[in-house]
Formats: C-alpha cells, structure tokens, sequence
C-alpha cells in the first residue's frame, strides 16, 4: 500500500498543476465557485434557497430594489435550489473560466457586476412600467424575484465575446441571444428577463473593455459555408428553447403542457379520469389527469417530437442539404399553423393550457417563434442546393412506413396476448382506436379521454416504447442521409472533365473548370470540352477549352455552334491570345478583363535589389520561428483545419461585400485531395497565413501550380503573404516543377503593358475601370497585381471575347453574378451608385 502511495500522487499531480493554473489565470471565478457554496452551506440555502430575513436581501424583485439595493449584487451568490447551485457552479466552470482569461479578473468582475446590476434594473423598470398595461404576465413579474449566478455569468460571457475573433464572436452571439430571447419568451419570467437584459449590457460594453469603440451594426457578411452553420445554430436554439422554458414554473407557448407531466395528480384508470373531470372538469387537475393517462413518461419526448426533428434537420442544414431545408420548411409551417390554431381556440374561449398567464405572450410567442424562423428558412434557400442521390428518400420512406407496420402489427399482436394487462381489457377496436396515439406528437391536451391504459409492465413497455422506438429508428435514418454523398449529373461530368484535364492538360486556369457551379459541354470526340457558367442567356466559359492543343480552334468553332443553335450568347472569359485569335475569326470581339502573373521556374533565385522586400520576408520570419508547411487540406488536422476556418471568416466577415466566387476559390475549392495549401505555422502550431495551389496538367502530369486562396490572420505575421509565396516558388523549384501561376487580377492591367489588343467600346471600357476603381477598396484587385510585381513575374494579358456587342449588358450583369452570387439587392444598389457616380 505504500508502494503506490507515490503512485496516486503522481496521479493527483497534473490535476493539481491545472487548478494551481487556473487559481493563477482566473482566480475570481474559482474564488465565486467557493464562496458561492460557502454561503449556501453556512446560511442553510443549498437545500431550499435563502430562507427568512436573509431572502430580502439576497434576492431582486420590484419591490425589493429600492428597500435593499444590495441585493443587486448579492443576488449573484446564492442560488433557489440545489439544482441551481450545481448549475451555476456547472455554468461558472464553462463560461467564467474561458471569460476571466480573455478579460482579465477586473474586467471580468466589472463586466459581470455591471450587467448583472443592470440587467436586473431593467427588468424591473420594464415590470413597474407595464404593470397596468400588459395584463396578468406583468402582474407576474412584479410578484416574482431573481436569486443566482446566471445573470452574471451571461454578461461576462456576453462582454467577453468582443475578444474572440470574428468567426466564433459570431456563432457565440447567435447562438446565446437565440436561446436567451427564446427562454424569455416562453418563459417569461423575471429571471429570464434579467439573464437577457444582463447579456445584452455585456455585449454593448464589450467593445470599450477591449479598449475600442463599438462598431455600428451591419448587415452580416459571411461565406455561405459559415451561413449554413448559422441558420442551423438558430434552428437548434429555437427547438431547445421551449423545451428549457417549458420546464419553468409559467411556461407559455406550444409546449406549456409539459408542464402538466409534473404534477401531483395520480389516475390511473379511464374510470378514475371520468370521476375526476366529472368533478373539476375545466381543472388543471383534469387535464394533467388526460396526458398522463394518454403518454406516460413517454409524453416528454413526444411533446417535443417536432423540436427533435428540428434538431435532426439543424444537422442537413450545416451540411447543405436541401431536403433538411424543405423538411425543416415545412414542419416550422405546420407549427405556424398549429399555433393559429390554438389562438383561435384561446380566443373562443375553449383553451385551458395557459391558466394564470399574460394573454399577450401566451397569444403572439407561440405563433412568432415559428413564423420567424419560417421567414429565415424561406429566405436562405439558396444556401441549401445540397441534394442526396436520386431514390435515397423514397428508400427512406419505404423503410419508414415498413417499421410502422411492424411496430403496429407488434402493438396490436402483443395487446391482444396482453390484453388483460391493460384497463379495460384489450380488444382489437380498443388497441385500433389508440394506435395513433401510440407515434403522433402530443401538441395538446385532448378533450377526449385515453379509452385504454397499461397496469402491467409488459404493457406498459409496449404502450410507450413503440412510438419512442419508431422516431428514434426514423431520426437516425435521416441522419444518416444528409451523409450520403451528393450525385447528379453534373458531379458525372465533373468526373469525366477531369478525367480528360489529367490526360490533355489546360491552362493555368483548368483546374477552376471542375469548381462546382459550372456546366460542360464536351466535343463531338469527347476528347474536348468547355466549362461555362449559364445565366440569363449568357454562356460565361470558365477559362480556355481543355483538350489537346490541335482541338482548340475547333472547340472554340463547336461551342460557338452550340450558343447559337439554343439561344445562349457566347462569352470566352479569361482566355489567353489563341483563343482570341480562334473566336475572332468567327467575328468576336476582345476586351482585356485580366492580367496573368506567371514565374517561370528553374533557375529563380531571389537576390538583388528588386527582391529586397521578399527576403526581408524570409529573414522576418525565421526571426520569428515561422516555418512554411504543406498539407492537403482534406486530410489536415483538425487544429489546422479549425484555424484555417476561422481566418478565412474573418477576412470575409471585414469586407462589407460578400465573398466572390466563379475564378477566386474560397473554403470549398480548397477542400480538395489535388489542392496542394502551403502554411505559416509558427512553433506554438498557430497558423499566421494560408495560401492553395492548383495542379496545372500538361501532358498528363503536373507541370506547375497556380496560386489561388490567400488568407492572412489580422492579427498574425504581416510578411505571411511575402514569405509564403517564395517559399512556394523555391519549393516547388526544388521539386522540378516548370512554372508557378499567381494567377489573374480581375478588372487588373500592368503598367505600360501593351498587349496588342484592340479597343473595345469607350463605353465597356469605362465602365470595367470605373467597376474596378469601386471595388479596389473592397476586393483590391490592382493593389494584389501590384504586389505580385515584387516577384518579378511575366505578364500575360487575359482577355474576353463576345459575338454581338447588344449583348455587353447582359454579359455584364452575368459577371456579376458569376463572381458575386449572394449580391444581396441592397448591396447590388449601393455598387450601382458608386460606379454612377465614379462614371460621372
């Protein structure tokens, strides 16, 4: 026994040496953890909560503010119960904690004492002030009061967000002020008022701790990656929501019968049901009496069935799956519709699941939760075009309606051996009748009592686990399916373009002709094809024809051929001076729209004075222990990955434009097994800047690399950008790779660099230096060829050529939405006016 004595010490060490840590980054909040159950053992309130001359002045009500206001404060350290001391201790280690390191203790303090204290004075401000106005809600909240931790921690966590970078500030907010606004509707309570009025204190006082001025508000930016993680996190919070308020002691909203599953109310039979209502038919008694006899302990989960779905469906919406999109659609409509309903059924008098409540949250919150969430869906659809193979939910549903029939077919079996473990005695009419009961949702109290309940336990499993079984099986199977990768026609001809990219090879462009996005049409040989872009009868090629070489002229001759015989007006975007020269003798006319940086490998070294700035770089960062790193991003750690993620959202989210797409990667481009990413990771793992290279096929193997994603963390390396790409050119030098492309600069030209071609109309012209102009403060697609001079690069002009000049307006606006697809109509409007006025 001794022997192990140092044995269990070495265990005991590292969890000592983390709270020895934690005592040292964040010692008020494990000084609040102790003192919290301190006093609450001292003054006897862990079992019961403060108790006698103590409760006024521990707790906040409204009319206990002005009698002992320190009761704002001291509210924080005790809690009602003893679930709401091991919450708030629960709370305080999840959120104190991380909150204490970003703030610091006194900001910590200040902000959690701060909104704390305020939280509470608007509440009761806003109770005093419509106690004569709103009804029996406000009446409520004058008579209640507020005792716990939650208020505080709520600010600190809501003030501590200001930190954080702009991806996780984000899905932190939304995801809090979601559940906090729910819990304040359905609950509606004091407390929940104050937890919300304290978080939102917290996060206006967030910016001035961390020692800047709060940003006006705006509309949010973000790639629509990130959207879909936010429309899902919205979605799972409004199904949580009513599930925490329903548990409260005043639930309101669609699922306040939940609150009829924890009562005192014992019936057991239909007989002892009727005697009971026969009593106090309009009791709550009666109807706590009714769902009890209908679902048992089952009724919890059916209750919140369509809020389970929610939640399954929150999990397709992260991943873009359409079918999560319409079935959530669909369900939050039928809850909308639900909810009218039972209005309708409060105002004629008939509803009883709502007694001692404000008529006004009790009508408008059931009915405008699901109708918001309803609008957001509608409007997001086009972040959701993810669809399943075909056949993959008729599959599902055959499974589905397969396990009703055998579940039921069981029910029915098992009832009728068991039937005398059930009150009356089972019959088939009897068990036929109560079927539905068994897989529906419970949305209501039913007038109409339960004809049959089980007395034994077989029949007690029975009744409740086949429903249960049923959703349960039904929810994993659509799980499972927003898994299921995606097939359509078009990932078939991706396949087959790819196939030829790696045989024929491309320009430096190719590898963008297998982004997603693009249709394809392939040559009479099949040895050819063009990627393009289709939208209002523009056919937008994405580069060059990819073949072999001696086909280009008659591809270029064939896709022409095809725009015309359906309708589509050709436009070779981004093409170089061959297929200029191909469509120009069909009668197109060129415009240059880009500038190609190309460094020919070999023989690069960077020395001399024009490469000053490039080895300040690499000097810089060895000075600095930053290493460049090459991974796929597929098959990168997740650390890495999660940075990556979280650098690209927060270039996205400091534009006030979206993200631009068709020839710039983004996230989704660089998820690719053949993307190569070359990193700056420094000794500690942080990942300074990121940067992807395109495989360029020549002669069925890679010949060289185009740059294409360039993210730099705000806060990290500022040579990252200088430092990564001589890195790569030196790297892929040393591997025997011919050429680097740092690709095009849209609405871009070389200084002094004449290229030969002929002018297109003044009017285009101006317009494309005007667009450029515009957005060079946005997107700053001059100042990037500028900086891709400093690596002294070979120009090649890229061009655009176009059949009938009528159709320059419509070629123009399918450029637009090529690059820019998610150009909200407010945004489209403000570009507009500024190109007017610059043109002016």
């Amino acid at each position: 026994m001794l022997a192990a004595l140092p044995r269990f010490g070495a265990l005991l060490n590292r969890p000592l040496q983390r709270l020895r840590g934690s005592a040292r980054v964040a010692p008020a909040t494990l000084g609040f953890i102790a003192l919290f159950w301190i006093l609450g053992a001292f003054t006897d309130s862990v079992g019961r909560g403060p108790e006698g001359p103590l409760l006024d002045w521990v707790t906040v009500s409204v009319d206990s503010v002005a009698e002992h206001p320190a009761a704002l404060v001291l509210c924080g350290f005790w809690a009602g119960s003893p679930a709401g001391y091991l919450g708030g201790t629960l709370f305080a280690l999840l959120a104190g904690l991380p909150c204490e390191r970003l703030l610091g203790t006194g900001r910590f303090l200040l902000a959690g004492l701060g909104g704390q204290v305020a939280g509470l004075l608007l509440t009761a401000g806003f109770a005093y002030l419509t106690s004569a106005s709103i009804g029996d809600w406000s009446r409520i909240l004058v008579s209640e009061s507020y005792v716990g931790p939650t208020a505080f921690l709520a600010a600190a966590l809501a003030a501590a967000s200001a930190q954080l970078g702009t991806l996780w500030r984000r899905r932190l907010r939304v995801s809090l002020f979601t559940l906090l606004v729910l819990l304040a509707l359905y609950g509606g309570s004091f407390s929940s008022l104050a937890v919300l009025g304290a978080a939102v204190t917290g996060v206006a006082a967030g910016p001035y701790l961390a020692g800047r001025r709060p940003a006006l508000p705006r509309r949010l930016v973000t790639s629509r990656r990130e959207a879909r993680v936010l429309v899902a996190l919205i979605v799972l919070a409004s199904a949580a929501g009513p599930v925490i308020s329903a548990l409260s002691t005043q639930p309101v909203g669609p699922l306040a019968v939940l609150r009829y599953l924890f009562t005192d109310v014992e019936v057991r039979t239909p007989a002892e049901l009727a005697q009971l209502c026969g009593v106090e038919s309009d009791s709550a008694r009666c109807a706590a009496a009714r769902l009890q006899l209908r679902a048992g302990p089952a009724a919890f989960f059916l209750a919140t069935l369509p809020l389970v779905l929610l939640a399954v469906f929150s999990d397709g919406l992260r991943r873009g799956r359409h079918f999560a999109w319409l079935a959530a659609l669909l369900l939050q409509g039928a809850m909308t519709v639900l909810a009218a309903v039972r209005i309708g059924r409060l105002l004629a008098g008939q509803g009883n699941l709502s007694p001692g409540t404000g008529s006004f949250i009790a009508l408008v919150v059931p009915m405008a939760v699901p109708l918001a969430v309803l609008v957001l869906l509608a409007f997001t659809r086009r972040l959701f075009p993810v669809a399943a193979p075909a056949g993959t939910y008729r599959r599902l549903a055959g499974t589905v309606a397969l396990l009703a029939v055998l579940l039921a077919a069981l029910y029915l079996g098992a009832g009728l051996l068991n039937r005398n473990g059930f009150s009356p005695a089972a019959t088939p009419a009897l068990l036929t009748a109560d079927l539905p009961g068994r897989f529906l949702p419970v949305l209501e109290v039913t007038s109409r009592a339960p004809g049959i309940v089980p007395e034994n336990l077989p029949a007690v499993l029975l009744y409740e686990g086949v429903g249960v079984l049923f959703w349960i099986v039904t929810c994993t199977l659509l799980l499972r399916s927003f898994l299921v990768p995606p097939d359509s026609p078009a990932a078939r001809d991706t396949d087959r373009a790819r196939s030829l990219l790696r045989t024929h090879g491309g320009s430096t462009l190719a590898w963008m002709t297998l982004w997603q996005g693009n249709h394809y049409w392939f040559s009479p040989g099949g040895n050819s094809y063009v990627a393009y872009r289709l939208d209002l009868g523009v056919a937008l090629t994405v580069g060059e024809p990819v073949g072999p070489r001696e086909e280009l002229r008659s591809s270029v001759e064939g896709f022409a051929a095809f725009c015309a015989a359906n309708g589509t007006a050709a436009c070779f975007y981004s093409v170089g001076p061959q297929v200029r020269e191909a469509s120009e003798r069909l009668g197109f006319s060129s415009l240059q729209v880009a500038e190609e940086t190309v460094l020919p490998l070999g023989s690069l070294v960077f020395k001399g004075k024009r490469f000053q700035d490039i080895r300040t770089a690499m000097n810089q960062a060895r000075k600095h222990g930053i290493r460049a790193q090459w991974v796929r991003y597929p098959s990168a750690p997740l650390a890495v990955k999660d940075q990556v993620y979280a650098i690209s959202e927060e270039w996205v989210a400091d534009k006030k434009m979206p993200e631009m797409g068709f020839t710039l990667g983004g996230l989704e481009e660089v998820d690719d097994p053949e993307v190569r990413c070359l990193l700056a990771v420094d000794s500690d793992g942080t990942v300074h800047a990121v940067t992807s290279w395109l495989p360029v096929y020549r002669d069925g193997s890679v010949a060289g690399w185009t740059l294409d994603f360039m993210r730099r963390r705000s806060s990290g390396f500022r040579l990252g950008m200088d430092f990564l790409i001589a890195s790569a050119a030196l790297s892929l030098q040393d591997e025997g790779f011919s050429f680097l492309s740092l690709s095009g600069a849209p609405l871009a030209r070389a200084p002094d660099h004449d290229d030969g071609a002929e002018e297109g109309p003044p009017v285009m012209e101006r317009l494309l230096d005007r667009l450029g102009d515009t957005l060079e403060p946005v997107y700053g697609f001059r100042s990037l060829l500028a900086f891709k001079a400093k690596f002294g690069p070979e120009y090649v002009p890229l061009f655009m050529t176009y059949l009938d000049p009528a159709s320059l307006p419509a070629i123009a606006n399918a450029l637009t939405r090529a690059y820019v697809p998610d150009l909200s109509f407010s945004q489209g409007l403000s570009l507009a006016r500024r190109i007017v006025d610059r043109t002016g």
